[in-house]
Parts: structure tokens; sequence; C-alpha cells
């Protein structure tokens, strides 16, 4: 049984299955369009918010490094995600990248968690764009019923109508073509990012030498607590991340590192790539580049703008331009974030239909999903039954009744990711790369190290939901997908009749 559970799909099979006429994707995108998506995903509202917020509660103006740090740990990933990508050129992202190295189980495993952590992070992100809407709708005097307002506030029935239009609106999008995706997010994208930049320059103006002082705020340890909503590492060892000083800088990263998830979803664009060995991982690299420079530059404007210390918790960017005697800005960063979320929303959900996609033309879901749209070359199936899903989940689910996104998932990949190149250097050396990670082994055994770090700062309540949720995932996998695999017909071959016919 464990020969099974851990039988690997080699490169060139992986490859071959991408040429077959019902399951092969278009092959579109080039090295701006993969750019633009990494920009567009990591790039949301947590640019105007979690910069001032990191900021005064655990950093200080040194929040900044915070930011450098939380990029070279993502550079890390992103190194051991270029040459995969650039190898084994395929949809699903980490998902395939394992079931070409560890094997069936632990390919199903993070494939299961990312199909959870990217749905779930559509559906928050969907209802955040709904709330934003609704503010601007109540400013100019329009107001929705409440039955279609959301469940926020509703007595009765509650359906966030904005939140479900948007989801099944983007699933249109992703259905008619991936070119027709990338452009629209390349003309959004290209709005958000001018929002930025002209609040960076117009912020620098307003800047002042003293708030910087102190540049590194005097330490203050945390107290220790016993609450599931505490970090693990801190239930485990009694050890409390400490707020301000040097090590609140750490503990900062581990907090802003969550605004740079989502690049990896340029990955799972790779088999719709016209040279995924060359665009892909400039894709990855020049997108993480780009968001870390943002970042650092608008944290620098905010904390320079007002002092660390008075710096408000919900809209920190905003408020610091009120404080100013700029109110209008304000009203432009909400233009900005709204704006952030659309294309936000839409990578979200393009790169969860692509895992489940692989993950079908592997036989470990229903192949029905598989199929590609016979004009768009799209896998429409997939992209529908997931938008309608989700669509339903966001109209129906409060913001404070979704869980936390599960970032775990996300951390949990990036350490597979790594392991697997050392894996794969060492069972295919032959494999052609285009793109070779640097110091193999030791740069993806830091970025092993450093996801495992910030996986234990993340409160012990994620990983019971991570538990429960691989649970479930374990018996789909024993009851239907270890049985329907693509692998296993070449098991089990009837002697003298060849192999057991796909099922």
């Amino acid at each position: 049984m464990s020969s099974t559970l851990f039988r690997t799909k080699n490169v060139e099979q992986s490859i071959q299955d991408t040429e077959e006429p019902e399951h092969a994707l278009k092959k579109s995108l080039s090295a701006l369009d993969l750019t633009v998506f990494g920009v567009g995903v990591i790039i949301g509202t947590g640019i105007f918010v979690l910069t001032g917020t990191a900021a005064k509660n655990t950093a200080g103006p040194a929040v900044s490094l915070s930011f450098v740090m939380a990029g070279a740990v993502c550079a890390l990933a992103a190194l051991c995600y270029a040459e995969f990508a650039s190898t084994v050129p395929v949809a699903g992202s980490a998902y395939t990248f394992s079931y070409a190295s560890l094997g069936e189980l632990p390919a199903w495993t993070i494939g299961w968690d990312l199909v959870l952590e990217l749905a779930l992070g559509t559906a928050v992100v969907a209802v955040g764009w709904s709330g934003y809407i609704h503010s601007l709708l109540d400013n100019w005097g329009w107001h929705l019923p409440e039955a279609l307002g959301g469940r926020d506030g509703a007595t009765g029935f509650g359906f966030d109508i904005l939140a479900a239009a948007l989801v099944l609106l983007l699933t249109a999008i992703l259905v008619v073509g991936m070119k027709v995706s990338a452009r629209v997010t390349s003309v959004v994208v290209g709005i958000k990012v001018a929002v930025v930049l002209v609040v960076i320059i117009a912020g620098a103006f307003f800047v002042q030498g003293a708030n910087y002082d102190p540049f590194i705020p005097e330490e203050q340890p945390a107290e220790a607590g016993g609450s599931l909503k505490a970090p693990l590492v801190q239930l485990m060892f009694g050890w409390a991340p400490s707020h301000f000083g040097v090590m609140g800088i750490f503990t900062a990263a581990s907090v802003v590192f969550f605004a740079f998830i989502g690049f990896d979803v340029v990955a799972t664009a790779a088999e719709e790539t016209r040279n995924p060995q060359r665009d892909v991982p400039r894709g990855i690299l020049g997108s993480l580049v780009i968001c870390t420079a943002l970042y650092v530059a608008v944290s620098i404007v905010v904390t320079g703008m007002q002092k660390y210390s008075s710096l408000s918790v919900e809209a920190p960017l905003a408020d610091a331009f009120k404080t100013t005697g700029h109110p209008w800005f304000a009203g432009l960063i909400s233009f900005g974030a709204a704006i952030g979320l659309t294309t936000v929303c839409m990578i979200l959900l393009l790169g969860q239909s692509r895992v489940f996609f692989a993950m079908s033309r592997d036989g470990l879901l229903p192949r029905f999903f598989s199929q590609t749209h016979p004009r768009f070359r799209t896998p429409y199936r997939s992209t529908i039954l997931l938008g309608v899903v989700i669509a339903v989940v966001a109209g129906f689910t409060s913001l404070s009744e979704l869980a936390e996104l599960v970032n775990i998932g996300t951390l949990f990949a990036f350490a597979v990711v790594a392991l697997s190149v050392i894996i794969l250097r060492r069972t295919r050396p032959d494999l052609p790369r285009a793109f070779r990670t640097p110091l193999v082994p030791l740069v993806p055994v830091l970025s092993v190290l450093a996801s495992l770090w910030l996986m234990l700062n993340l409160p012990a309540e994620t990983w019971l939901r991570f538990a429960v949720w691989m649970l479930i995932g374990f018996a789909v996998y024993f009851v239907y997908g270890r049985s329907h695999s693509r692998l296993a017909p070449r098991e089990h071959a009837v002697p003298g009749k060849g192999p057991r016919p796909p099922t």
C-alpha cells in the first residue's frame, strides 16, 4: 500500500498529459502577463492597511525592514518555484511539483489544501470588495434592500448580491479565455499601481523626520496566554512574540508576510504560457521585486507622515492624509483598495480552478471537470463549478463568520516545493532546467526553515482547522482518489491483457 501512496508521476508524463486535445490549455501568456498577475494578486487592500497596522502594533517605523525580511523569505520560495515551474510547466503549481517528486499522497495533501485556501480567499476578498461598494453607494444616497445587502446587519434573510455577482462575472471572464483575463487584469492593475504611486509621491511631501525617532522603538514583551488564538509557538514553548525592539521586526515580518501571499499563483499558469521556461521565472521574481518595493515605499511614507503610535488600525494611510488636511486622498485610497480587490479575487479564482483542473486530469478528482472548452481552451467545467460554489459562500456568509484565510496552506506549500527541488535534483539530474535555483541545497533548506518558523507563529486554531480539513481530504483520497488515479491502471495490469483502462 505504501508504494501506491508515494507513487510519482514522472515529468515526461506530466508534460505529455498537457498535449491531450480534450485536456489541453491554450498557451497565450507572456512574461508581462505573468508579472501583471503577480502584482495583481499581491497588491490588495493590505498595502493601505497592513503597513500602518504593523507599524503601530509591532515594529514602529522599522516595519519597512519587516517588509524587506518578508520579501526575502518569499524570494527563497520564489527561486524554488521558478526552477520547478520552468522544468515542469504544468498547471497545478505546488500540487504538480510534489506529484513529480514526493509522491501521490503528499501531492493530494497539497492540492486539497490549496483548493480550500484559494476558494476561501476568493470568498473573503469578494465580501470585502462588496463592503467598499456598499460604502460608495451609501455616499451617493443609493441603498440596497436589506435582503440583498449581505449577512452583516441583516435581521432575516441576507444575501450579498454584490459579492456573488463579482465572483460570477470574474468566472465568466476566466471561462472566455486567459488572454482576455490578462487584458482585464492589466488595465485594473495599471489603475491600482497608479493610485499607489500617487499616494507614495503625494505622501512624501508630508513626511516629517521627527516621526522616525525612534526608528526601532523600545522592546515591549507580549503577555503570555493560553488561548487558541495565541501563536502555536507560544503554547508549545511559552515564548510570546515581542512588540517593538529588534525582535518586533521579526514578529512584524511574520504578520506582513501574508501581504505577499499569492505570487505562487503565477506558477499555476505555467501551462498557459507561450515560453514557460523563460517567462515563468521572470513573472514570479519580477512581480515579487515590484511588490516588495511598493510595500517598503508605502511603509516609509505612512510612518513619516504620522507618528507610528498615533496611526489608526482600520485605515492608517487614509487617516494619515486626513490629519495632514488632505481628505481627498482618503477617497482615492478607498478607490484603489476596491480596484485592488477585483484583481485579487480574479487571480485567486484562476489559481484555484487550475489546481482543481490538474487534480481532475490526474484522476484524483472526477475527470469530468478536466475537460477544456472546445473554443476557448479553458477548464470551463471546473471554473464554473468553483465560481458558483464560491459565489454562494460569499453571498450567504458574513466577514465575521468567514474563517481566516488558511495561510498555513501556502507556507506548507512553500516548504514542500523547496524539498521537492532538492529531491528532484537527486532523482532526475538529467532534466533540462531553464532556470536553476542557486546554492542548492542551502536556499531550499533556508526556505523550509523560514516557512516552518512563520507557521509556528500562526494561531493554534488555524492549525486545528488545517488538521480537520486534512482529515476530510484523506477520507476523500482513500475512498475515491487512490483507486481512480491515472497511475493506478499502470500498476494493476491484467496478465496477458495489458493495463486496466483509465476510469
